[in-house]
């Protein structure tokens, strides 16, 4: 049975095609581990995996300790199929039969990442990987970034929240970062098929997980941090400093948005600044928007300037891009590139246009958090003088303190609110809108715009394009680029984009 991650079916990653095996006992020696069955110690590892059903004949299976079992419960599973050797703690190891090699370490995840490392041959020594962290625009900057490396003649691979992609080949994420064993396979695949430069979203989870141990970048970027994730944070200095984990030396040349407090706390000597508000070594001038959305600013860096056209809306997507381009010069690429590759990216479920020949404005995005509902809407009313019709709603199985948050700064900028259901996963949608439904309906009436309740997302987009004149804006937020919704353990079919696309279309039939 396959395993269900984040509401996506665990598929088997890729791996590469060629790997040097190593043996048992140089892995353990390597992260100073105890090493049982030392008349085994000359076994050849040739593959890593944390998951029992992926395991591959030579592999070693990293059994780690969870909150709802021990990976060493599957271990008789693994070494069925093949597995060779067994990475796990001193509680583990008493579940794994005698007479397999077992490497045992206090911490067996924080050492994952090194060993398959080890294993697949340091891949990302020989890759320029450009690693984003943040809240807001980890995607927006990745995609941003990978452009204009293709407009420079680099191959390019991608690693994140929308997909995954190997020298133009598309596969679907599951998680924003993979597993440690997962991504360093992929990075070995990837330099296998020719790929240069690979950009990838890191998320707390990873940082705090150890899913990017190992990994060695030659940028690490720092977008925004505002709240999120607060159901596996604690509070927002925890969340703070995990994300910090990225600028702790693994990187070679660090970027930092300076245009919020902690962004201010993570720059030391060395640290590339980016600001669209105040002083830093990147900043941007004559910031120009057309009616349609598309901007245009020049980018001001250490002894030039950079003329830059970008197709995506908001004063955020400048900072994006700002950070994009300061990454970007740090690593040699030139102006023109930089130029012609942000004048043509667009980014799945990022401030989305969905055009069907209407006479209003149709937007999706994928805002799930307080501060990113406020930046939308207010790109969106800066180029607008019509109302503003929102869809939103709040993922249950996540943090509940934001919901109410949300609410409150989506009915202040909308004309009309419509509160729907998101993911909610294993949760009561009602008591999820009704949380949004607080905060909305705190607000006085003369600070706020209409609040409506339907739960059916698609009813409600669909209510939203009917109540649609010319010159208003719908924005379906919350969502994005995915394509299923997760109800009660269940991911059903639903994109946002073809919903919306298809109401409009059938409004104007």
């Amino acid at each position: 049975m396959p395993a269900k991650l984040e509401g996506k079916v665990a598929t088997a990653p890729p791996r590469p095609s060629r790997v040097q095996p190593v043996a048992v006992s140089e892995l353990a020696s390597t992260v100073d581990a105890r090493l049982t069955a030392p008349d085994r110690a000359h076994v050849l590892v040739s593959g890593v995996t944390l998951r029992a059903q992926h395991v591959r004949p030579g592999d070693l299976f990293a059994a780690l300790p969870g909150a709802r079992a021990h990976g060493a419960d599957f271990a008789h599973q693994a070494l069925a199929l093949g597995a060779v050797a067994v990475l796990t703690d001193e509680a583990g190891a008493a579940k794994v039969g005698d007479g397999v090699p077992v490497l045992v370490h206090p911490d067996p995840r924080e050492v994952l990442g090194v060993l398959a490392a080890h294993v697949y041959g340091d891949p990302s020594t020989r890759l320029a990987v450009f690693g984003i962290t943040g809240t807001s625009g980890k995607t927006t900057t990745s995609y941003l970034i990978e452009a204009v490396l293709k407009a420079a003649g680099r191959e390019t691979g991608l690693i994140g929240t929308v997909e995954t992609r190997i020298a133009g080949e598309r596969l679907d994420s599951a998680l924003t970062t993979p597993e440690a064993p997962d991504l360093h396979a992929l990075l070995a695949v990837m330099e296998e098929r020719g790929v240069t430069d690979v950009t990838m979203e890191v998320s707390s989870h990873a940082l705090r997980l150890g899913r990017v141990g190992g990994v060695g970048f030659a940028v690490g970027a720092f977008t925004n941090l505002s709240q999120d994730h607060l159901d596996f944070h604690p509070d927002m200095e925890d969340y703070f400093r995990t994300k910090a984990k990225l600028f702790d030396g693994r990187a070679r040349t660090e970027v930092v948005c300076v245009d919020g407090e902690w962004g201010r706390r993570l720059v030391k000597p060395g640290t590339i600044t980016v600001s669209i508000t105040g002083e830093a070594d990147w900043t941007a001038s004559d910031v120009r928007v057309s009616a349609t959305g598309e901007q245009s600013f020049t980018a001001h860096g250490p002894g030039l300037s950079v003329d830059v056209e970008l197709r995506l809306p908001g004063e955020f997507n400048v900072a994006n891009a700002l950070l994009a381009i300061a990454c970007l010069h740090a690593r040699g690429i030139d102006v023109e590139a930089i130029r012609r590759g942000l004048a043509e990216v667009w980014v799945p479920g990022r401030m989305q246009r969905v055009d069907e020949g209407q006479d209003f404005a149709a937007v999706v995005d994928y805002s799930h958090k307080p501060q990113a509902v406020a930046l939308a809407l207010d790109a969106v009313r800066a180029r607008s003088a019509g109302r503003i019709i929102t869809v939103l709603g709040c993922g249950g199985d996540r943090d509940t303190a934001k919901r109410p948050l949300m609410g409150e700064e989506a009915a202040r900028r909308s004309d009309v609110l419509i509160v729907t259901d998101d993911n909610p996963r294993s949760e009561d949608p009602a008591a999820i809108r009704a949380a949004m439904l607080r905060g909305a309906l705190a607000l006085a009436e003369t600070e706020r715009g209409e609040v409506v309740e339907i739960g059916d997302r698609g009813h409600a987009i669909r209510h939203a394009v009917s109540l649609a004149h010319a010159g208003d804006v719908v924005v379906i937020a919350g969502k994005g680029h995915e394509t299923g919704q997760e109800v009660a353990g269940v991911v059903h079919p639903f994109s946002d984009v073809d919903t919306l696309a298809s109401a409009i279309r059938e409004a104007h039939q």
